[in-house]
């Protein structure tokens, strides 16, 4: 087992907590939307800051909004290793910056225009006000989380900032697409953790040179090491280095499942959504309790096999 069961056990309950916040945002923006356990065609708000989704209908769209995905993620990591090889510290949380306030801002921008109703849809300066709103908590969160290192605001925002982020792929995949997207994202992920070692690099240097990690963070103290705190406290002796285990759980990870519930959702409605949320926790779950402890391990390969598994069963049962 990779880490103990309570640490299992948290990030466990943070990874299923962040699907279910993205189901619901998800289906929020959505112009179609799970009402009374029917999908309904419905009036849906448009994503803040110009970032709504063309609408696709016909399959050849669907592809080509494949390929531009594709595209984009290549390029995305390409960038982010040249990025790393240059040591462009001051780029790279820029770039972090920038990701973190837009997704928290469709998130918050959502529980304004809930909370807040006819006034968060009015105008202020040319901009409505939802988004201005949504700036205004994302910009001081962003900051603290990049730049100050806080790490309860880190796994907090953390839940938000990948329902963010799924909401704006939702829309423009169907479930081929996700699925075909699903394997090559698992193959380049065995790639890159078992053979080339390049998610072990940047993970590391995200976490020693950043000071950032996209993905659940949690430091924590084997008993050997509590131990030695203990005895610190006891003999007085303050100097003594302390090297302290963690457990981490990559955004991408986490985001995938979240976009592949989200395309159940729209397509075939709420249940068989949830069964591919289910598949991907049990998924996560095999592959921390038969992980070996101080080795890597790709996560999205036992993820995509348990979502596969769930879109099997709800086709079956449901």
């Amino acid at each position: 087992m990779k880490h103990n069961i309570k640490i299992t056990a948290i990030l466990l309950l943070m990874f299923i907590a962040t699907q279910f916040i993205g189901l619901y945002v998800v289906n929020y923006y959505s112009p179609v939307r799970v009402s009374a356990g029917n999908l309904v065609n419905v009036s849906a708000p448009d994503l803040p800051f110009g970032l709504q989704s063309p609408e696709l209908k016909e399959n050849s769209d669907f592809n080509y909004a494949f390929v531009s995905v594709l595209l984009a993620f290549i390029i995305a990591i390409s960038l982010m290793l040249f990025l790393t090889k240059l040591n462009a510290e001051f780029f790279l949380r820029l770039w972090f910056f920038l990701v973190i306030v837009i997704s928290l801002g469709i998130v918050f921008n959502m529980l304004a225009l809930i909370l807040f109703n006819n006034i968060a849809n009015s105008s202020l300066w040319g901009l409505q006000l939802s988004w201005i709103i949504a700036i205004i908590i994302s910009l001081p969160l962003a900051y603290i989380k990049i730049y100050k290192r806080n790490f309860l605001v880190h796994n907090a925002t953390e839940l938000l900032v990948y329902p963010g982020i799924a909401t704006i792929f939702v829309p423009i995949l169907n479930l081929w697409t996700i699925s075909l997207l699903l394997i090559l994202i698992s193959i380049y992920d065995a790639w890159a953790v078992w053979h080339s070692g390049i998610m072990q690099k940047m993970a590391k240097y995200q976490i020693n040179k950043l000071n950032v990690f996209s993905g659940f963070f949690i430091p924590y103290a084997s008993k050997k090491v509590k131990l030695q705190i203990q005895k610190m406290k006891k003999s007085k002796i303050g100097n003594k280095k302390i090297r302290f285990n963690i457990a981490i759980l990559g955004g991408g990870d986490v985001v995938f499942p979240i976009i592949t519930a989200g395309v159940m959702l729209k397509t075939l409605g709420l249940m068989p959504a949830i069964f591919v949320i289910g598949g991907a926790t049990v998924g996560l779950t095999y592959l921390f309790f038969f992980a070996e402890k101080k080795k890597f391990y790709p996560a999205m390969p036992f993820i995509t096999t348990g979502m596969f598994v769930g879109m099997i069963l709800s086709y079956l049962l449901l």
